[in-house]
């Protein structure tokens, strides 16, 4: 198993944390309220304390950068993606096309993955998403028009807030 290193760091929403392996980022921590528990859920997955690589370095610039309303592209980062199914690669990857600024629904993409009626299973997939923002979970709302669930520190008003960084106001789809 490849290790872990992890880096934490302050942005306009309050620490962050990251993590990464030679493959690529591999975990991203939203802002928690308490910045032991944030380590903790790091340390829990064998991650240790690191400075970031070059590219880790970018990524959290770009993320801060974001957080402070000066939005980001992430989706050319590299990422290790090892025991993830493929059937969340698959939702990872889909997620990774909505840009900054819109949405989609689940069933959107489940189609989009060519899993129709699976919408319930993206849902499933994105909230075990160890990399949100980078992989913009965020950005999947419910088809009804609602924000839909989020599984990161502060759930649903986390997603709300990162959603309303990007200007989006519900409905608003990807295409």
């Amino acid at each position: 198993m490849t290790p872990f290193r992890y880096h934490r760091f302050d942005s306009p929403l309050g620490r962050c944390g990251i993590a990464w392996t030679e493959l690529g980022v591999a975990r991203f921590q939203l802002p928690e309220p308490d910045d032991r528990r944030a380590v903790a859920s790091l340390e829990r997955r064998g991650a240790v304390a690191a400075e970031p690589t070059a590219e880790i370095a970018s990524t959290v610039r770009d993320a801060t950068r974001h957080f402070g309303g000066d939005l980001r592209d992430f989706s050319g980062v590299a990422l290790d993606l090892s025991g993830v199914a493929d059937f969340a690669r698959r939702v990872y990857a889909a997620a990774r096309r909505v840009p900054a600024g819109r949405t989609a629904t689940y069933g959107e993409i489940a189609a989009e993955i060519c899993a129709p009626g699976e919408a319930r299973a993206v849902g499933q997939a994105l909230g075990a998403n160890p990399i949100p923002l980078i992989v913009p979970c965020h950005r999947v709302v419910a088809a009804s028009g609602g924000i839909g669930g989020f599984s990161a520190p502060g759930g649903a008003l986390t997603k709300t807030r990162l959603l309303a960084l990007e200007g989006v106001g519900l409905p608003l789809s990807w295409t």
